[in-house]
């Protein structure tokens, strides 16, 4: 068992993990531009969070452009709005066959990586998570989104040639992640959610089970975090080998809950923009109230927001969601 499932599986109290790093700009002073490109500047957006909570986790920024970057897709950036890759690099086999994989450590990995280092310095010593994509969701920046999709069919020569490259290096950077001094990993395949259960298991779950077996010591673990998926998808992720996963509002989560061992922890899946960012503070003291309600028989549950918590979601938002699961 690793220090995630642990410490979630041996509180006394219900625990919270809202994936939210961007809205403490407003404690901070700085942009979204400053998170994603200045480890200092991350650190001290995830401290403050942290401080202001008390969590028992804290975690690296969400952004899914890294990898593809270092692979060598262009990058849409702006001062407020979380980094995209752009432009596919992979449109034939060929090309596939003659990626390079990048070293970890090019262009803005070491930005996480060092962000992680600062976070295991911290006073309260939380349970720290790094972030990355995974591997299905990587290989479609490279190839293109539907592009990725219709690849599964068409041409599965090519999707598996550039997954092995994707695992590879994200294996890579897991272990960096590992050895900065990282709890658990924080893997981010939104994009194979919308692959059948069936193309899951071939073209993402299988990879990700890979990179499970090759970084897993029995004290660092990988939890796989999947927005997209529904409750169709949920065998077939969990043939993806973590003990711990995290899924967005799709997903129903007391089925899910239902389905999966005691021993496995599930978080999820407040809607981090309906809930988050345009609810009300009362509001969301509801619906979080509602959902620790509905859980309250499962202790391997950890409420989440669903996904990244936008940048300008208001922090009283925040506030009502930790104040709620305090009162538990």
């Amino acid at each position: 068992m690793g220090k995630f499932n642990e410490l979630v599986l041996n509180s006394p109290r219900r625990l919270a993990l809202p994936i939210a790093v961007y809205p403490a700009l407003t404690l901070t002073g700085v942009k979204v531009r400053d998170i994603v490109t200045n480890p200092h500047a991350q650190f001290e957006a995830a401290a403050a969070l942290q401080a202001r909570y008390r969590a028992p986790f804290v975690m690296a920024a969400m952004d899914l452009s890294v990898e593809a970057e270092a692979f060598g897709c262009d990058l849409h950036m702006t001062d407020n709005e979380v980094p995209t890759a752009a432009n596919p690099v992979i449109a034939s086999l060929e090309q596939a066959q003659a990626l390079a994989v990048p070293p970890v450590g090019t262009k803005r990995t070491p930005v996480y990586l060092e962000t992680v280092r600062r976070l295991r310095e911290l006073p309260a010593q939380p349970l720290v998570l790094g972030s990355c994509i995974g591997p299905f969701s990587l290989a479609g920046r490279l190839v293109g989104l539907s592009e990725a999709c219709g690849l599964t069919l068409e041409n599965p020569d090519l999707m598996h040639t550039v997954l092995t490259k994707c695992t590879e290096y994200l294996t890579a950077y897991a272990k960096a992640f590992r050895e900065a001094g990282a709890h658990a990993l924080l893997m981010a395949e939104p994009a194979a959610g919308l692959l059948s259960p069936r193309g899951l298991v071939r073209f993402s779950a299988a990879y990700i089970k890979a990179i499970v077996q090759a970084v897993e010591d029995g004290q660092f673990q990988v939890v796989l975090h999947n927005c997209a998926a529904k409750r169709v998808h949920l065998s077939a992720i969990l043939e993806s080998g973590p003990q711990a996963f995290h899924f967005g509002a799709p997903m129903d989560l007391i089925q899910a809950l239902n389905e999966i061992p005691a021993t496995t922890v599930l978080c999820g899946n407040l809607d981090p923009t309906a809930v988050f960012l345009q609810a009300t503070a009362e509001q969301v003291a509801e619906r979080t109230g509602d959902l620790l309600a509905a859980t309250n028989a499962h202790r391997n549950f950890v409420i989440s927001s669903g996904c990244d918590v936008p940048a300008e979601s208001p922090l009283s938002n925040l506030d009502a969601f930790h104040a709620r699961v305090e009162r538990e």
